[in-house]
């Protein structure tokens, strides 16, 4: 027994052992709640709670209710409770409540659950595999109650296609329910009756939000879909209305003036949310002296503010080709907060001094006053940096020393970050041309210079020296952490890349990051070289925040923070208002007021969900560029093979699409895993990573994000007639 207070009175009552206990002697039967009530010998205000306690332990799992409203230990009756997660192709997997392995849910035996709910499964041997797999019983808790999807229409009925391809049964819209929706348009409905094992789920329309194929349509849609934050809060708008829209003399005092020195910001063409700028000058003798001067967003953004409470639920800034959903409202995020040109700035001052070699010699941390001198982008300093060009040039003729000494200090900063073991995926990731209507106009491999190396480097440099500092002062704080790999996935890896005569030596202590670094080195330039680097960024454990400095494999630091994007990352924002206090700066909150693990685990959740959406959209985007080109001709490199087929990225146009192995009609192909190759069984044919292919587009399916091609030789060229023009010739009409 415990003691409870209840209205301030003590009392005995049943704790979860003795209900555990209970069961475990009585293994004959399930048990009603009178059964427990009797064996218990209960009174009767504990007889009132104990209902409370066996309802909790349902929904733990730890108990079942089953027939007759009796209840029964899991494990007696081969019953266990977890959260589906159904898979597109219609199969799923219920992760238990006790933490054991994974339980798969064959296609047929998924209804009536949906993705996300909460489930009771019956365990029991395969007709065919004979291994353990699961039957859904029961439906304990429905995760979705509202669905946004593609209304469609049919003289017989209406219905829902979900935006999410993980509920792949269609949803019924009976006639009076379909609000006015029209059939193609996006709609949220929400669910009447939900699914039984031979009856389809049934809804109504609450909301249209228009065409399927309107950009913005696209992004409500995928707000909604993966749970974004889509429109502030009245409350958090008005305050946003109350910051000043430019810096006040008040302002000043105890800032360091800096509104002398060239600052600037190097950012992409199309952002608008500035907040870094710098500035680099030579040290007589010694080195040199850079400043990065860092949006002073917490002195707009106070704690338990409105505008703070939505930046915690949000956690990032989301970006969409051509749209953002920001952490913070616009008025702070595009204006009084970023570090726009030929305006007074409020900043946090990172002020680093390196030696000749680019090693940190010194730091110190100040609030100062910046005054902006350009907006630059990548490309402009590229041209004057890289191409030499002389119109550029001449346009920033004031800036050019100071832009050839910010290559040269960031050459020096790759040296010392790579002499530790630092690792540098290069990996190339899409760059979406939108025509004015936003549509998609083509999608090409993003760049990636020198220009993007400066303001990498000195970022990284200003988030480790601010770390550093604060870990030294023993101050509590938010770490950017990047655990190392775990030896099962560093043992798989090392098996892949044998294939490719390549190998590592891993020493006894586990592995280092100069060995994978020295290995990247080895395949830089060769035809495997990117599917070695994606393979090997799959091996390696996702980065996230955390109350504990576990140090940061990747980057071969031993202590590591997010301090440079407090506009668009709140863990940045916190790590401002924790070195403020450190510093004695007004009335920020200590980091021992501050529940950095909750903020933390949020952050990184809030992470995880924006990574998500973008890429659908970047992926929708793939198809909607494609859904076009049906039938068109194409070069293209294996990237990855599959058991199912082989996946080819495009020369032309930077989209990945799958070569099915059912495609393959001209011999019976085997995955050869140990090799990661598809075999032809009588004519030895092979298909492996790094070979070119020449294909058509087959199909593109919108909905499921998904991209199929065939090999051009087995295509039946005759029902390829009357096909889409040349892609290049298209997009040239469209510009004109």
């Amino acid at each position: 027994m415990r003691t409870v207070f209840n209205d301030g009175l003590s009392r005995q009552m049943v704790d979860y052992s003795e209900i555990f206990e209970l069961f475990k002697n009585r293994t004959n039967r399930p048990m009603s709640l009178k059964d427990i009530q009797r064996a218990l010998d209960l009174n009767v205000a504990d007889r009132r709670e104990i209902g409370k306690l066996l309802k909790a332990l349902v929904r733990e799992g730890n108990l079942v209710q089953v027939k007759g409203g009796r209840f029964e230990m899991p494990k007696q009756i081969s019953l266990v409770a977890g959260t589906l997660s159904v898979h597109r192709d219609g199969y799923g997997f219920v992760s238990r409540a006790d933490g054991k392995d994974d339980i798969f849910i064959p296609a047929r035996y998924v209804r009536p659950a949906m993705h996300g709910d909460r489930v009771i499964v019956r365990l029991e041997k395969g007709l065919k595999s004979r291994r353990f797999e699961g039957r859904i019983v029961r439906v304990e808790q429905r995760a979705q109650n509202r669905i946004v999807g593609r209304f469609q229409s049919t003289k017989a009925v209406g219905y829902l296609v979900p935006a999410d391809p993980r509920l792949r049964d269609d949803i019924i819209i009976p006639a009076g329910h379909q609000l006015n929706a029209r059939s193609g348009e996006m709609v949220i409905a929400e669910i009447e009756t939900y699914p039984s094992r031979s009856r389809a789920a049934s809804a109504r329309v609450v909301d249209v939000l228009g065409e399927a194929s309107d950009p913005d349509v696209e992004i409500r849609v995928a707000a909604i879909r993966f749970g974004l934050p889509y429109e502030f809060s009245q409350q958090a708008l008005a305050e946003a209305t109350q910051i000043p829209k430019s810096v006040l003399p008040e302002d000043l005092p105890g800032r360091a003036d800096l509104r002398h020195l060239p600052f600037v910001t190097i950012d992409g063409e199309t952002a608008r949310d500035f907040d870094d700028a710098v500035h680099l000058e030579a040290l007589p003798g010694k080195g040199y002296r850079l400043r990065v001067g860092i949006a002073d967003v917490a002195h707009y953004v106070k704690a338990g503010s409105a505008i703070d409470d939505e930046a915690l639920e949000r956690g990032t800034s989301v970006y969409f080709p051509g749209d953002c959903l920001p952490m913070l409202p616009e008025a702070l995020s595009n204006e009084i907060c970023s570090l726009v040109p030929a305006a007074d700035r409020l900043v946090m001052l990172v002020d680093l001094e390196f030696d000749k070699a680019g090693q940190r010699m010194s730091s110190h941390f100040y609030p100062a006053v910046i005054h902006s001198r350009a907006r630059l982008t990548y490309t402009e300093v590229a041209a004057i940096l890289l191409d030499k060009d002389p119109q550029t040039r001449t346009k920033h003729a004031d800036l050019i020393d100071q832009l050839e000494m910010m290559g040269a200090l960031a050459k020096l900063r790759i040296q010392v970050r790579s002499k530790r073991g630092s690792l540098d995926l290069d990996l190339p990731e899409a760059e979406i041309h939108l025509d004015l209507r936003g549509r998609p106009e083509n999608i090409v491999r993003a760049k990636r210079n020198l220009a993007h190396q400066v303001i990498e480097e000195f970022m990284l440099a200003a988030n480790e020296a601010v770390a550093d500092w604060l870990d030294k002062q023993h101050a509590k704080l938010i770490f950017r952490v990047h655990e190392p790999p775990a030896e099962a996935k560093i043992s798989a890896f090392q098996e892949f890349i044998a294939w490719f005569n390549q190998g590592l030596s891993i020493p006894a202590e586990g592995v280092k990051t100069y060995i994978l670094q020295d290995l990247l080195k080895r395949v830089e330039g060769r035809p495997e070289e990117r599917v070695i680097n994606q393979v090997l960024l799959r091996s390696l454990p996702q980065a996230y925040y955390s109350a504990q400095n576990l140090g940061h494999f990747g980057l071969a630091s031993d202590c590591y923070c997010h301090f440079t994007s407090p506009i668009r990352r709140y863990p940045d924002l916190t790590v401002h208002r924790i070195l403020k206090a450190k510093l004695g700066l007004g009335s920020a909150k200590m980091s021992s007021e501050l529940n950095l693990e909750s903020i933390a685990l949020t952050s990184s959740h809030s992470e995880r969900r924006a990574m998500e959406a973008e890429r659908d959209i970047v992926n929708l985007k793939k198809c909607q560029i494609m859904v076009d080109l049906v039938g068109e001709k194409f070069q293209g490199l294996i990237t990855s093979v599959q058991p199912f087929g082989f996946f080819v990225e495009l020369v032309d146009i930077f989209v990945e699409g799958l070569v099915h192995i059912s495609s393959l009609s001209d011999d019976f192909y085997q995955y050869d895993e140990e090799r990661h190759r598809l075999l032809g069984m009588q004519r030895r044919r092979v298909f492996e990573i790094g070979m070119s292919a020449d294909v058509r587009v087959h199909k593109v399916d919108i909905d499921r994000r998904e991209i199929d091609f065939q090999l051009d030789e087995i295509v039946d060229r005759g029902a390829l007639k009357g096909q889409a023009k040349p892609f290049r010739q298209r997009t040239r009409k469209n510009k004109h």
